[in-house]
């Protein structure tokens, strides 16, 4: 616990995967909220909140997307929100707290930040812009990850690991990074800022490369690259 916020925390599968009362707390405002204005509609929350309905539609929630970042006094987290109707992903929200920028958009729904429209992203290629990513280091001793790892990060002209997708893929929709790729990404953490990058115009695409689901975004054809990196041989 921290003193001077009364925080708690809590591992949950690593050092530097955690959960405060924060998240837990936000996740069940979320909730609340949609129970009273979305009653039909299901409910997939990272912290646990779990609610079929019966809409055909479903509501992703992060509550705190970037709690390492948020624990340790760093701004660059957020909390994040994607609809998806059926296997049809409609909308995301991203919400930056600190400066209070709230960010919506989707694959038919032009992206916006406080309501003024994003976009449209460049085209650009892979060795012209920066890439954000995230791994934690004990993956790089899994051979199936850190191949295709190295093989794409060794293309753009720099590499961002900042810890917090939706983030990174906000950043990608406004200009401030040049495309994002990461493996085994939740779908809080992907859908919500995939929405946002589909928004102005972005490519989003997921592959499997040895059993290992890798997720892109960014300018059409630094995604391409990136993929054919990911899934070059050897």
């Amino acid at each position: 616990m921290r003193a001077d916020t009364q925080l708690t925390i809590a591992q949950k599968t690593s050092i530097s995967d955690i959960v405060t009362s924060a998240d837990t707390a936000a996740e069940r405002h979320i909730v609340e909220t949609l129970a009273a204005e979305r009653p039909d509609d299901g409910i997939l929350g990272e912290e646990g909140a779990r609610h079929e309905g019966t809409s055909g539609r479903r509501w992703i929630i992060d509550p705190v997307d970037g709690t390492y970042n948020f624990a340790s006094g760093s701004d660059y987290w957020c909390s994040a929100l994607a609809l998806v109707d059926g296997r049809e992903l409609v909308l995301g929200a991203v919400a930056h707290a600190r400066s209070g920028d709230v960010f919506v958009g989707g694959p038919r729904h032009p992206s916006t930040c406080n309501g003024a429209p994003l976009g449209p992203i460049p085209d650009l290629p892979l060795a012209g812009i920066s890439a954000a990513t995230y791994l934690h280091p004990p993956r790089m001793r899994e051979a199936v990850v850190a191949e295709p790892f190295r093989r794409a990060a060794q293309l753009p002209a720099t590499i961002r690991m900042l810890g917090s997708g939706s983030m990174d893929l906000v950043g990608v929709a406004t200009g401030l990074l040049g495309c994002w790729f990461q493996h085994t990404v939740a779908d809080w953490d992907w859908l919500p800022g995939a929405a946002i990058v589909a928004g102005v115009g972005g490519a989003t695409r997921q592959l499997d490369v040895d059993g290992v689901t890798w997720s892109v975004a960014g300018p059409p054809t630094a995604v391409e690259e990136l993929a054919s990196a990911l899934t070059a041989e050897g």
